[in-house]
């Protein structure tokens, strides 16, 4: 058990950080005249348990094997949403722990789904309580993805790593120095969406809380009707450019800074991102065209599309009444989602990008039987490892939204919002469609076992499937 020290350690460290930033909306509490003991006890106590964490491992051996890589990413996601549910639970504004759980999930995960009904009832301070929890998501998964996950070696993720030539014992201190220029410059790119907000026509709080949300692509917001309610091109446009800054791969950033650039024209994943965007624009406004029933939106469309393929979840029209097509094509965008290495969620730019390759050189090993057909990315080869842990996880991530979807089912609720359900869940969109949880809609009246279902679905698709569903296979604990 001595070995696991370092997990427990930085568990300690992450609480102790969480217990903090729950004293923030306490401030807000005293501003805004609506002070009780709900986040000042739901810190202490946090802060009390990684304390205990923090000095019970101070032995620890600075150092993470593979096994405990993966047992610290899970604990630290179920952790923070266990630890992060407390302030919902101790709020008198009615939440049982499922709801609580579920909209601490949602959160941190930057999910965006909601089981308030009424969102503009609730105070302040759980607004702001709910737009940390997706920033801290967010910076999160942007540092795991960047330094955990390509030594973890999980779906492909491998082809990132920062050297080739680091094992995962010596990562740590790189990863240290790489994680601080990460948080610098996604909290740079929120403090200039928030003043973009307030320019723009928000108030302070609601610049705060949406800057939040935006660069986390996680989509809470304030209001019912989310960013529609604004009913404001200019904000929607800054809303538009700060998703897509925080969808592409954030180590574009840096190198940017390090003096490439040209880097966001000549990065392949973001070429194809916003070939995915413009192609999914033109179907849908010819659609919508040809469509007599529906009135024809370009700035409904670029905004839901973008929306939609980033997993960011905010909305400004009711898109499921567009029709059958538009459906079709926002689930297939749901599954796709953004860039890796960043905020985003989904299957991934550069799996698709791998798959179409590989698909590509298959059938032209049909028409020219002797020819040799090397497989690239990004002019680099791509060996056979990285393909088949590729397929595996384009392939265990359908065979679980197919599971998800039938559990949801099985619990009582239709078909649309049982297969909409699982795939906003897994791929950590926020919205799904039908009546009941549609873009106006939320999952407050779905059964307690449903939003357990789709909690899980949430972690799963947030951490890339396979660093979950590793830690139940006896072989992988085995020396």
């Amino acid at each position: 058990m001595s070995n696991y020290k370092t997990v427990f350690f930085t568990l300690g460290i992450l609480q102790i950080i969480l217990g903090i930033f729950m004293l923030i909306p306490t401030i807000v509490q005293f501003i805004y005249d609506e002070f009780d003991s709900s986040f000042f006890g739901a810190s202490i106590i946090t802060i009390i348990f990684g304390t205990l964490f923090f000095l019970s491992n101070l032995d620890h051996q600075k150092k993470l094997n593979l096994q405990q890589a993966f047992l610290l990413t899970a604990l630290s996601w179920l952790s923070i949403a266990i630890f992060g549910s407390l302030p919902f639970v101790f709020s008198n504004t009615g939440f049982s722990f499922t709801n609580a759980f579920f909209e601490s999930m949602s959160g941190i995960t930057t999910t965006g789904s909601t089981i308030i009904a009424d969102i503009e009832s609730m105070p302040k301070a759980i607004l702001l309580w709910r737009a940390i929890l997706q920033w801290l998501g967010g910076i999160g998964i942007i540092v795991m993805a960047i330094t955990l996950m390509p030594i973890m070696n999980v779906g492909g993720m491998q082809l990132f790593k920062i050297s080739n030539n680091d094992s995962s014992e010596k990562i740590l201190p790189k990863s240290k120095e790489i994680a601080m220029r990460l948080i610098f410059i996604y909290a740079g790119l929120t403090l200039l969406c928030a003043a973009s907000y307030k320019f723009l026509g928000m108030n302070i709080f609601d610049s705060l809380t949406h800057s939040m949300t935006t660069i986390a692509t996680g989509g809470f917001s304030n209001y019912n009707e989310s960013i529609g309610f604004f009913d404001s091109f200019s904000i929607e446009i800054s809303a538009m450019i700060f998703i897509i800054l925080g969808s592409i791969p954030f180590i574009v950033y840096i190198k940017f800074l390090n003096g490439n650039k040209k880097i966001f024209f000549s990065d392949i994943q973001i070429r194809t991102f916003v070939k995915i965007i413009f192609i999914s624009i033109i179907m849908l406004s010819i659609y919508l065209l040809i469509d007599d029933t529906t009135q024809l939106s370009l700035r409904s469309i670029f905004f839901n599309v973008i929306s939609i393929l980033t997993g960011t979840g905010y909305v400004n029209a009711q898109f499921d009444k567009w029709g059958e097509f538009p459906l079709i094509l926002f689930l297939v965008l749901m599954f796709i989602g953004g860039c890796a290495g960043s905020t985003t969620c989904g299957i991934k730019i550069f799996r698709i990008q791998i798959l179409y390759s590989f698909v590509s050189n298959q059938l032209k090993k049909i028409v020219y039987p002797k020819g040799v057909f090397v497989l690239k990315y990004d002019q680099n080869p791509v060996d056979n490892k990285f393909i088949a842990s590729i397929i595996s996880f384009i392939y265990m991530y359908l065979i679980i939204f197919f599971i998800i979807s039938t559990l949801l089912s099985l619990t009582g609720l239709d078909f649309i919002t049982s297969l909409s359900g699982a795939a906003t869940s897994i791929s950590n969109v926020g919205p799904g469609l039908g009546s009941i949880i549609g873009p106006n809609g939320n999952f407050s009246s779905l059964p307690d076992i449903s939003k357990w279902i789709l909690a899980l679905g949430m972690i799963l698709g947030r951490l890339e499937l396979f660093a979950i569903l590793v830690l139940f296979l006896p072989s992988f604990w085995r020396n």
